[in-house]
């Protein structure tokens, strides 16, 4: 490709940036859309809704989001948006910092030498290959390769005292935020499954035998997990009438002329009228548990979180076996409340391996059947295979812009196009697996997205030369250094063009939500709809973890074989940085908390890049014949893998376990300050099996009830459930009136 097809796509992308940027500007201030781009804010009722009148300035682009976006402090976004997201802008301050130097380094000292590094006539700059841009141009033997060396050290060794500190700051703030956060229920909580059955008793007299004898004096009490029947499913949709029909009425009035009475957290109406319902239900169904229907609830009982009295017994359960076969009372930590994958807990603990290899099998079937769209992106960059599949297309690819286009902008674009696919399959994927946790069903998503991501969007790409060249890889593994060496940079120039589409352009497309946008517009104009503050969206950890990183493994591979990829990477990270911060304020919110447990996989994925960089130039020094160069590249490999191991040792525990010294610490905290005792109440109420689907925070109050599931007559308890909802909501409406009539002689 030339240098001018190269600026074809640059300028087609930042016109498609420019245009929506201005687009995001203008409707962000329309009324309307405030549900699309305030999402979070409207969840939280912290926004404060402007009226729908005209104004010429609504229709004016400005740039005062990015000036929010930019002085929002740290600390402020960690308290808004939780540790995760602090951890994922950590990773663009990390890549802003890195590219920056490398940046410098390389196109001040390695791309002279790349350009010149044959005896040849230049051609004006446009119209030269971007292949003299790259370390295939340098000659053999050439003594100018020591830049390239140097310009490595340099790279590596910023890399990796960047990434030290950043493992650092953040262990450090994953250890604050333990500490510092209120007190959570599943550090208090131990999943357990694979419960034995027994004939003479019930499951639930087995579970608490069992706790009491072996953990007597730590053992509180515990919560049977039963499946979710019908009449669930109508407790879940009445829940969520019955908020809907709070929020509907309290949006008219002022809060501050509720009661004082003790509150369920949501509106005015005292807490018993909710616990009320809850206590009379539960009792009703305790009091008959030699019903035949009990006993055959029980047995189809897959298992139950455990509580107990402090944090550390919690943990030191939850780690070590409760009994001398490994399959039978296996424990785990629970999640959270809100974090908890009810649907999953339902699977028998003895399917879990199975799960895990089909699900792994199928992901690796799935990587090896999107090696087609692939080929076909790499035959879309070669005029004469493009010619040769669609011959009507001859006389248009005569044409120097159209050629441009095609070769220069449609092959990233058909790729991302194609990638759309993956998460959605990799999140089925991982849901099957089996995590009980809705975090870790997201965490294990992101790991699967981002292999696939480097084998088919790296590694598959710079392979796609010819069946020959995937084969050779499996069949001489020894030859893979240099084979790659001599093939990454005659792809520089489609993963620069990759950046462009698939980074710049799809920042673009998140800030503006393309996708809401329009659902929010049917909605609303077409089918007058109104808007539901629950349903919000939480942030994408599993699809833009894996795209950043793939991009960071990019940049440090691309460094010195072809560093004009390198300003385009930079500008991507700085605007990305803007971009998901406003994402983060403004539009989603956090529905769970994983700790910044992402961390770690970023921190690999960011050494397997520079290890992988070292491996491609180690094979460009031996096609080159310098032999200096390939030593020094041998002793950075290794310190590279000692550094990774360094940082193993010292951190990654800090992300997988808990330390009993800070347990410890909290629970004398609690039990001095009298704590204790409350959150021993709030653990019995905490994990509820009907969570609202959307976890937003003004549902959370009314669903922390659980509710048990065991059923004598379905249709009559939904009668009867029915009219304690009515009953309820009625409780509500008079509540609220009262508070209006004693209200308006103060206002008089």
């Amino acid at each position: 490709m030339e240098f001018s097809a190269l600026l074809t796509s640059a300028g087609i992308n930042i016109g498609v940036c420019a245009l929506f940027l201005s687009l995001y500007s203008v409707l962000r201030k329309q009324p309307h859309n405030f549900s699309v781009y305030f999402g979070r804010r409207l969840a939280e009722e912290k926004f404060q809704k402007q009226d729908d009148y005209f104004s010429f300035e609504r229709l004016l682009p400005t740039a005062g989001w990015i000036v929010k976006a930019y002085w929002c402090t740290e600390e402020e976004i960690r308290q808004v948006a939780g540790l995760d997201s602090v951890v994922f802008l950590r990773l663009f301050i990390f890549s802003i910092r890195i590219f920056s130097i490398t940046s410098l380094v390389c196109i001040l000292g390695v791309l002279p030498v790349n350009y010149h590094g044959q005896e040849m006539t230049h051609k004006h700059i446009p119209a030269e290959s971007l292949n003299v841009f790259t370390i295939a141009n340098v000659k053999e033997g050439s003594r100018m390769l020591w830049v390239h060396c140097v310009s490595l050290y340099v790279i590596t060794l910023s890399a990796c005292i960047l990434l030290y500190y950043e493992y650092k700051y953040i262990s450090r703030k994953r250890l604050a935020h333990i500490t510092g956060s209120p007190p959570n229920p599943g550090h208090f909580s131990v999943l357990v499954r694979s419960i034995p059955k027994s004939d003479n008793e019930l499951l639930d007299d087995t579970i608490r035998n069992f706790f009491v004898n072996y953990h007597g004096s730590s053992y509180l009490s515990h919560q049977m997990i039963y499946r979710k029947g019908i009449f669930q499913k109508f407790v879940d949709n009445a829940g969520r009438a019955c908020r809907k029909f709070v929020r509907v009425k309290l949006s008219v009035f002022d809060q501050n002329g509720r009661s004082n009475l003790s509150r369920c957290g949501l509106c005015g109406v005292r807490a018993s009228s909710f616990q009320l319902y809850r206590n009379k239900f539960i009792e009703a169904k305790k009091s008959d548990l030699s019903n035949p229907q009990v006993v055959e609830a029980q047995k189809e009982c897959p298992g139950a979180i455990v509580f107990f009295k402090t944090r550390y017994a919690a943990i030191v359960a939850s780690r070590v076996l409760q009994s001398s076969n490994p399959m039978l009372w296996v424990t785990d930590l629970a999640p959270e409340p809100r974090d908890v994958y009810w649907s999953n807990l339902w699977i028998p603990y003895r399917q879990i391996w199975l799960r895990k290899i089909a699900t792994l099998a199928a992901s690796v079937v799935f990587m090896f059947v999107f090696i087609i769209p692939v080929a076909f992106v790499q035959s879309m960059m070669q005029l004469e295979q493009l010619q040769k599949i669609f011959p009507s297309l001859k006389g248009v690819l005569k044409k120097s812009f159209f050629a441009r286009v095609i070769t220069g902008y449609l092959p990233s674009v058909v790729l991302l196009l194609s990638l759309y696919t993956v998460p959605p399959l990799m999140m089925l994927f991982s849901s099957i697996e089996g995590t009980i946790s809705r975090s870790g069903r997201k965490k294990s998503a992101c790991c699967k997205i981002l292999f696939f991501t480097i084998w088919n969007v790296f590694f598959v790409n710079v392979l796609s030369g010819s069946v020959l060249n995937q084969l050779n890889v499996f069949t001489r593994p020894k030859d893979m250094p240099s084979m790659l060496a001599e093939l990454v940079p005659k792809q520089a120039t489609f993963f620069i063009t990759y950046v462009l589409t698939s980074g710049w352009a799809s920042l673009c497309s998140e800030i503006l939500q393309v996708y809401n946008l329009v659902y929010n517009f049917f909605s609303k104009c077409i089918f007058c709809c109104q808007n539901d503050p629950e349903y919000v969206y939480s942030f994408p950890y599993h699809t833009e973890v894996p795209k950043v990183l793939l991009f960071n493994l990019l940049g440090f591979t691309f460094s010195i074989m072809a560093p004009l990829i390198l300003p385009f990477l930079l500008v991507y990270f700085c605007l990305g940085y803007l971009v998901y911060r406003n994402q983060i304020l403004n539009v989603y919110y956090p529905k769970y908390e994983m700790g910044g447990k992402l961390w770690p996989i970023m921190h690999n994925t960011l050494v397997f890049a520079l290890v992988l960089t070292q491996i491609i130039a180690l094979g460009c020094f031996t096609i080159k014949h310098s032999p200096v160069a390939t030593g020094f590249t041998i002793l950075l490999l290794v310190g590279t893998v000692l550094f990774n191991e360094y940082c193993r040792h010292r951190f990654s525990r800090i992300f997988d376990a808990y330390s009993a010294q800070d347990l410890i610490e909290l629970d004398r905290d609690d039990e001095q300050s009298g704590r204790m005792q409350e959150i021993h109440q709030h653990l019995l109420d905490a994990y509820s099996q009907s969570p609202p689907s959307d976890g937003s925070p003004g549902s959370a109050s009314i669903s922390q009830a659980p509710i048990e599931l065991i059923l004598e007559d379905p249709a009559q308890e939904a009668s009867n459930s029915s009219q304690e909802l009515c009953d309820t909501v009625q409780e509500v409406s008079d509540s609220i009136q009262e508070h209006i009539v004693e209200d308006k002689p103060h206002s008089v």
